[in-house]
């Protein structure tokens, strides 16, 4: 009997342990996400190009793809901070972004270019040569890169 009270009490600070540490993580992983807004609004505000950036917004719009020289995906992503971005992802270099719809949720990870429109993100994908951070998409569950 008293092993069991022993066990059982390991295991409830085990789960505790574990609680406080997935919600340090979330706080963590916010904070990280405001930055990365942050960090894009900067750019942003003050014409900053070449800017390796994370982050995720809402989908607002889908376009056509752009199949003039390498083919991509277009998407255009409201992000928390009220600017628009432009999602530009290789599609001859990795997976399209299957059943993506207005009001998604997408997670980012390329290269900041600005623009008189919010800026373009791209390098959402590997690099073939490995000379680029590889960058990618998050949206249901699945990477695409």
């Amino acid at each position: 009997m008293r092993n069991t009270i022993i066990i059982v009490l390991l295991s409830l600070l085990a789960l505790y342990t574990l609680y406080e540490r997935s919600d340090w993580f979330f706080k963590q992983a916010g904070q990280e996400q405001a930055a990365s807004i942050d960090q894009l609004k900067h750019a942003f505000e003050n014409k900053i190009s070449n800017l390796q950036v994370e982050g995720s917004g809402v989908v607002k719009a889908i376009l056509k793809d752009d199949t003039k020289g390498s083919k991509h995906q277009r998407i255009i992503v409201d992000l928390s901070s009220g600017q628009s971005i432009l999602v530009v992802h290789n599609i001859d270099l990795a997976p399209r972004v299957e059943n993506i719809n207005r009001g998604d949720i997408i997670a980012f990870f390329g290269e900041y270019e600005w623009n008189d429109k919010g800026g373009v993100i791209h390098w959402t994908h590997h690099d073939p040569r490995n000379k680029h951070v590889a960058g990618w998409l998050k949206h249901n569950g699945r990477t695409y890169r």
